[in-house]
């Protein structure tokens, strides 16, 4: 079985089969799944789908792009959600500076409340990362108590061993696959197999056979077969290892 870690069900794309498509997958080999909020609505929506399907848990936060007008009040509400016996963690939180910088301080600013509310929760963090490593490795360095994962991480080989040195894991995606994937693959390398998380990022990011089409979690095998390639293990013991990765750092028994 295979634990999809960061998959988002509740976006429109999956709005005319959602629930057919995840109540198939136990029968495609997945396990688990993690559906991480990116709002409060988004947020909600994953919780529901937690409710409704046993082996799909939720994580709740605010997308550095979801900012909306008034982040603070969200952030109390995400708080409230969080206490969710079904919530495995604060996310998806982060900075992303490629399309638009003019908040570029607000989400700095959110990003750091939320690895704050994560740190006094006890509750570990999936941190977007896109064209802002340099800060967002900053910040989490004035939280060195948190814990999580840097989602489809894209960063340098220098920056992913800082990040592994402090207890961080590292998420794998469909780019790996890609055949442009060099920076990617150096980092998949020097990574040990403990700190490995597979991901989707359902229904972006499918992997290269599968490129252009909807992604779901049954396309985790194509990130299994290529991390099994780097790491010259069968890929049936990269997905028990990746498996027992997520229910560690998420809590799932």
């Amino acid at each position: 079985m295979v634990f999809d870690t960061h998959a988002h069900y509740d976006d429109k794309a999956f709005a005319e089969d959602r629930y057919e498509l995840l109540a198939s997958m136990p029968e495609k080999g997945v396990g688990l799944i993690l559906d991480p909020g990116c709002d409060v609505i988004s947020s909600k929506a994953a919780l529901a789908l937690a409710e409704r399907f046993p082996f799909v848990f939720a994580a709740v936060g605010i997308h550095p792009e979801e900012l909306g007008e008034d982040p603070h009040s969200a952030l109390e509400e995400i708080r409230k959600l969080a206490a969710h016996k079904k919530c495995r963690a604060i996310g998806e939180i982060g900075l992303d500076y490629y399309w638009d910088v003019s908040r570029k301080e607000e989400q700095k600013e959110i990003f750091a409340a939320q690895l704050e509310l994560a740190c006094e929760l006890g509750l570990p963090v999936i941190v977007h990362d896109r064209e802002a490593h340099g800060d967002c490795l900053e910040i989490a360095r004035q939280f060195p108590e948190a814990r999580g994962v840097f989602h489809c991480f894209s960063g340098s080989a220098e920056t992913a061993e800082e990040l592994l040195r402090r207890g961080w894991y590292l998420g794998f995606d469909g780019p790996v696959t890609y055949k442009n994937a060099r920076r990617a693959l150096e980092v998949l390398a020097i990574t040990p197999l403990e700190r490995i998380l597979i991901e989707t990022d359902s229904p972006y990011m499918s992997p290269a056979p599968m490129r252009g089409k909807r992604n779901d979690s049954s396309n985790l095998v194509y990130i299994i077969n290529k991390i099994a390639e780097i790491k010259g293990l069968p890929a049936e013991e990269i997905e028990r290892i990746t498996f027992e990765n997520g229910k560690r750092l998420f809590r799932i028994s």
